[in-house]
């Protein structure tokens, strides 16, 4: 994983996401997934952007399917917005970055 986007498992998601102390913006993705391929780099420029403020992460729904079954992920990519361990935005497809970060913009 590059930069400052972190890898989650279903192992670490209530540590990391839930128990943080921050909003946390999380990426349901697959390897063969075109679309979650797409959407990648503005995962990638959104966590530059709020290194401050958000926690970013990525899980991979065919590596951990007991967090994205939890979630009810049916479609991906899908983005969820936590702030205190609750989902507060759901965003499923490709969206466009300005959408994104309206949304995290919302939480802060």
């Amino acid at each position: 994983m590059a930069g400052n986007v972190v890898e989650i498992s279903d192992a670490e998601f209530e540590s990391s996401i839930i128990q943080s102390d921050k909003p946390a913006l999380v990426d349901f993705w697959a390897e063969w997934c075109q679309p979650c391929k797409m959407l990648a780099p503005t995962v990638e420029e959104i966590a530059g952007e709020y290194i401050d403020k958000v926690k970013v992460a990525k899980v991979n729904v065919d590596d951990n399917p007991a967090i994205a079954t939890k979630f009810g992920i049916r479609g991906i990519p899908t983005l969820l917005l936590f702030k205190e361990g609750k989902v507060v935005q759901q965003m499923v497809g490709v969206k466009p970055k300005s959408d994104i970060t309206k949304a995290i913009e919302e939480v802060l």
